[in-house]
């Protein structure tokens, strides 16, 4: 979802996020990637991969393997310096210089660019061309947060045909994973429950998985908030089932009463739903942002699946709310978690809060102009 962004800094999800076992991997030049990390002590991270692309559509399970690989490979100093930078803003100079100088203490540094996929073709191109070389005092990790379709990505023409990931792939620097289905959201649930240490009673698992929607963010909200419900660790079949009821609350439905003025309506929708799921807010933001991705991605005039009776309407908000409004949708949802992550605001404040802001957003791009998809 929709995160604060600081550029060079670190990613404030990566705390609470964290999947190709390699033998020595070497670059164009034959020079073993990580050499210089330590001569006198032989450690893991002379091991790693010289770069890395993670294409897969769900950021949480991105960051989860970004972590377990720079613990997999740790430098010397015991820790990497990371520094997070994002596809859709222009890559400051801190980037470049990060890519191309070592820092003065020989510390490994991890450069992560979250949606990279967003970048232009011409800083691709300077990417690709500065990989052609070892980069043994730092890590690249290029994000690509796309949604699959019938198994695979489909990438930009411009990237498809980058040398740079054609070395990854044949070096294995390559993790893909189609995010969550119905197929693996169990085993998902299972980990993350054995993370938290969690019993649950016979038939309360499944309980749990048939009301989880397939996005690790949203499953891992709903386990946080077990953890704090259970007793002694132990989850019944009532608390699992409490946690798995999924509200009848309609996303589109109720933007479609903003957006058409009757805003009585739809509060009085987002109230019904609350009295009966206090786990509405979080329920809310894991489907309400999908479907932002999904707007944004037919703004652009990307080809997406949905059901042909809502694929006009959904055109027409996307088109109505603009590069503009979605980015401050992002916002809003992301400012919705951190505000009941960080203990600011209680879950019913955040979720009035929202539904408030989405509203004054909707209002304000009533008369706004249709702006041109992208080419």
């Amino acid at each position: 979802m929709p995160r604060r962004r600081s550029k060079a800094a670190p990613d404030i999800d990566d705390i609470e996020r964290i999947m190709c076992k390699r033998g020595d991997r070497a670059d164009n030049s034959g020079a073993v990637l990580g050499a210089n990390f330590s001569k006198d002590k032989k450690d893991a991270s002379m091991n790693r991969a010289g770069f890395t692309f993670c294409i897969c559509p769900d950021g949480r399970l991105i960051r989860e393997h970004v972590a377990v690989e720079l613990a997999a490979h740790a430098p010397p100093g015991g820790a990497w310096q990371r520094h997070v930078y994002w596809g859709d803003e222009e890559l400051p100079s801190a980037f470049w210089e990060h890519l191309h100088q070592p820092g003065l203490f020989a510390v490994g540094r991890a450069l992560v660019i979250r949606q990279a996929n967003a970048l232009p073709a011409a800083v691709w191109k300077r990417i690709s061309s500065a990989l052609a070389s070892p980069k043994e005092h730092c890590w690249p990790f290029f994000c690509l947060e796309m949604a699959w379709e019938k198994g695979q990505t489909k990438l930009p023409a411009h990237m498809a045909k980058l040398k740079c990931l054609a070395h990854a792939d044949s070096q294995g620097w390559v993790w893909r994973y189609a995010g969550l289905d119905d197929r693996t959201l169990r085993g998902f649930v299972q980990k993350e429950i054995q993370k938290r240490k969690l019993r649950f009673a016979k038939g309360a698992l499944e309980l749990l998985c048939a009301g989880l929607i397939p996005d690790a963010s949203a499953v891992a909200a709903e386990l946080d908030k077990l953890e704090l419900a259970a007793t002694d660790g132990f989850v019944s079949a009532d608390l699992a089932a409490q946690a798995a009821h999924v509200p009848t609350f309609d996303i589109f439905r109720f933007l479609r009463l903003i957006q058409g003025g009757k805003t009585q309506n739809a509060w009085t929708n987002v109230l019904r739903a609350r009295r009966t799921n206090e786990g509405l807010l979080f329920r809310l933001i894991g489907r309400l942002l999908p479907e932002t991705r999904l707007l944004w991605r037919l703004l652009q005039g990307e080809s997406v699946r949905a059901h042909p009776a809502e694929l006009d309407a959904k055109r027409k908000l996307a088109f109505r709310l603009g590069y503009e409004g979605l980015a401050r949708l992002f916002r809003l949802l992301f400012l919705a978690e951190l505000s009941v992550k960080s203990g600011e605001r209680q879950p019913e404040q955040a979720l009035d809060a929202l539904v408030a802001d989405v509203s004054l957003l909707l209002a304000a791009t009533a008369s706004a102009h249709t702006p041109k998809a992208l080419p």
